[in-house]
């Protein structure tokens, strides 16, 4: 089967959809992945990918479109979404190819996928867009703009027809379907629930040791992921007087303003900011880590989300210290391998934090052994990507 995949981000950058893509050509199908050239996490184009534009990776041919390098401005980052979606719609209408079916994979925003849609329907295949982020509901929980700005209706009814254009929907969630449903007011008999595969790689470099206490948090420095709040209850914590240092890796929006808190409060000795850092050093983090941290504000739709890292730090064995609400709750409560902070204010994670402390050594490794077992029982990698092969091979039958 020939399978074309449209997704904004691929290798380099660290999303499952190279994951899912490589299990595709390991199970004999010929697939190419139109995308864009690096640029999530990076101040520039990486200079060996500046005149890169087709490739092949562990057997995937990948097309990789012009971008506009985003920064923290607004027009910035418009700039950065709109170039993907000119110049992947461009490249699809004079691609000549022939493609049994057509997956996407929608992250931010909605309309990266349009191109797949337009494809679909030129050469009357069926299009199955995979959901991971949902539009325009992350526009309202990040406070980009309100619920009665005019350009909020112009993205809804954007988003509504993208999605409504895709002969198949899996969802990332279960509480997205309700958001099909009770906002987007689109039927949801053709939308199904599939766990995004963990992002799992293999370890750079030797296991870190720590002769403290030590807590993990690696993911996007934005406001959804609360990171100042964090900070501040690492602040409390130490002056309640417990001995635990926190490792920050990763980047965003919030990542200057969460460096200066760290200064403002001293917390230099106990928090160390190392920004981006390949995924399989970061892994090499948590095999000593006395707890991983997996923060998400609660508000809307995507605030109920089971983030792609919860799964993956299953897989590592530690406790985790869970910060977030909805589906991603109620997993972690089905591995019984965390500590849930009872708020969202420091002082709501400094209890977490301190009651995690607190245990006996064996109640902890109890937490992680526990997570372990989970992730082996219901998030195997391997499975999950089979199950929407599975769904790719139905489609193209029909």
């Amino acid at each position: 089967m020939k399978i074309l995949v449209v997704c904004m981000h691929y290798y380099p950058e660290p999303f499952t959809i190279t994951s899912i893509c490589e299990h595709f050509v390991r199970q004999g199908h010929d697939v190419l992945v139109v995308t864009s050239k690096p640029h999530y996490g990076y101040a520039a184009i990486p200079e060996e990918y500046q005149h890169v534009d087709d490739e092949v990776i562990n057997g995937v041919r990948v097309h990789r479109c012009d971008i506009a390098i985003r920064t923290q401005l607004t027009l910035s980052i418009i700039k950065n979404y709109l170039s993907f979606y000119f110049n992947a719609k461009k490249y699809i209408k004079r691609l000549k190819e022939n493609f049994d079916v057509v997956y996407s994979m929608s992250l931010s925003p909605i309309i990266s996928v349009s191109p797949a849609n337009i494809y679909a329907k030129k050469h009357h295949v069926k299009h199955i867009l995979h959901c991971l982020d949902l539009w325009p509901e992350s526009v309202l929980i990040t406070n980009a703009m309100g619920p009665h700005n005019p350009l909020y209706r112009l993205l809804y009814h954007w988003s509504k027809s993208i999605y409504k254009k895709a002969d198949e929907i899996l969802v990332s969630s279960p509480s997205f379907i309700d958001y099909f449903s009770d906002v987007l007011k689109l039927p949801t008999k053709n939308i199904w629930f599939v766990m995004q595969p963990p992002l799992i790689a293999e370890k750079i470099g030797e296991d870190k040791r720590y002769d403290v206490p030590t807590l993990v948090y690696a993911g996007n420095i934005g406001k959804l992921q609360m990171v100042d709040e964090i900070v501040k209850a690492m602040k409390i914590v130490k002056d309640d007087g417990y001995n635990v240092n926190l490792i920050m890796i990763g980047n965003g929006s919030e990542a200057p303003d969460v460096q200066g808190l760290i200064q403002e409060f001293h917390l230099e000795d106990r928090i160390s900011f190392l920004g981006m850092r390949p995924r399989g050093e970061t892994a090499t983090y948590y095999a000593d880590a006395t707890g991983i941290i997996i923060p998400l504000k609660q508000g809307g739709y995507v605030g109920k989300t089971i983030p792609n890292k919860l799964v993956s730090c299953l897989n590592e064995g530690r406790p985790i210290l869970a910060f977030l609400h909805g589906d991603g709750a109620r997993l972690l409560d089905q591995a019984q391998g965390s500590i849930f902070a009872k708020g969202e204010d420091a002082r709501a994670f400094a209890i977490a934090i301190e009651e995690l402390l607190s245990m006996p050594k064996e109640e902890r490794e109890k937490l992680g052994a526990n997570n372990r077992a989970y992730y082996e029982a219901k998030c195997q990698k391997d499975e999950i990507c089979q199950e929407i092969l599975n769904e790719l091979i139905e489609a193209s039958k029909s």
